[in-house]
């Protein structure tokens, strides 16, 4: 790596020859995201798939720097800065991140490289980090998805705590739609909620359906609340192809259209169990590429022997 490198500088002497890998999931957007009737209680619920950051920590040549490649990843510098000096540990080293996650489309690209770092210079140097400490330091740097949870779970994204884990889902697909452009996640969550207090009942009932839902392993019913939630998200982030997915998403006899809230995608859901299955796939993506250029297919994740809690 050349001098390009975002760097941090600090004391201590240099542990050469130390490595961790750390790696977290990425989510097509959110099954569901609004604002509880409590006090604080912007909320979201996980839908992971199949796509990771991979970050990798070693020990450097140059005592006294640690460094990150890409050199615009300046956040999960901070968050290993943050995890070494509290371990008494030198801040000295390198991390790369190699992500399949794209930025700003509401896949959890800044939260899964962020856990994925924690997790390699925790690897690195027998740190322990559970879950809610690790909530503790992201708390510190941005709102965060709950990629750091295995399954489903409601998040309290801006305060950075779980709500719940929900479980896990049996496999499904989301053939995507990018809208296009980005958005950055931290700008979004200043965004004053334009919801009522009739609209925050209706989010209460919507994760207690969900999270039922999910219990079942119901997708038809998963399908429904996700679909419920684009909609309620057009007065805050308006996806101007939502219409058109809903429709292409009744043509092929899908489950129902998921969102990126703060994002720029949209996505319809498909049960691989169901007859035709292939077909219906082929179908969705040739909908969907007629409205839009940026068109993929997604893996949903499960976690077996997952329990709820």
């Amino acid at each position: 790596m050349n001098g390009a490198v975002g760097s941090l500088a600090g004391p201590g002497p240099l542990y050469r020859g130390v490595t961790g890998v750390g790696t977290a999931f990425g989510v097509f957007g959110e099954l569901l995201q609004g604002v509880l009737p409590e006090r604080d209680g912007d909320f979201l619920v996980t839908l992971p798939i199949a796509r990771w950051s991979v970050a990798t920590f070693r020990g450097s040549a140059e005592a006294g720097e640690l460094t990150v490649w890409p050199p615009h990843k300046t956040k999960a510098l901070r968050l290993a800065g943050m995890i070494l000096r509290d371990a008494g540990r030198p801040v000295a080293g390198e991390i790369r991140i190699d992500s399949g996650l794209p930025e700003g489309k509401g896949m959890a690209s800044s939260s899964a490289d962020l856990v994925a770092t924690a997790r390699a210079v925790a690897t690195a140097f027998g740190i322990d980090l559970p879950p809610r400490r690790l909530e503790t330091y992201l708390a510190g740097i941005e709102p965060t998805d709950g990629v750091l949870y295995p399954g489903v779970v409601a998040f309290y994204h801006r305060r950075v705590a779980l709500h719940s884990v929900l479980g896990s889902l049996p496999a499904m697909t989301v053939v995507g739609v990018d809208e296009g452009g980005q958005v950055d996640t931290v700008e979004f969550n200043r965004i004053p909620k334009p919801f009522t207090p009739a609209d925050r009942r209706e989010y209460a009932g919507l994760l207690a359906r969900v999270t039922d839902a999910v219990g079942r392993g119901d997708l038809a019913e998963v399908g429904r609340v996700a679909t419920r939630s684009a909609l309620m998200n057009q007065v805050l982030r308006p996806k101007a192809l939502l219409e058109r997915v809903l429709e292409v998403c009744r043509e092929v006899g899908g489950l129902g259209v998921v969102a990126a809230h703060s994002g720029t995608s949209l996505g319809v859901l498909l049960d691989p169990a169901v007859p035709g299955y292939p077909d219906q796939v082929a179908a969705a993506a040739g909908a969907c590429s007629s409205i839009a250029g940026n068109v993929a297919v997604y893996r949903c994740l499960s976690f077996d022997g997952l329990e709820r809690r």
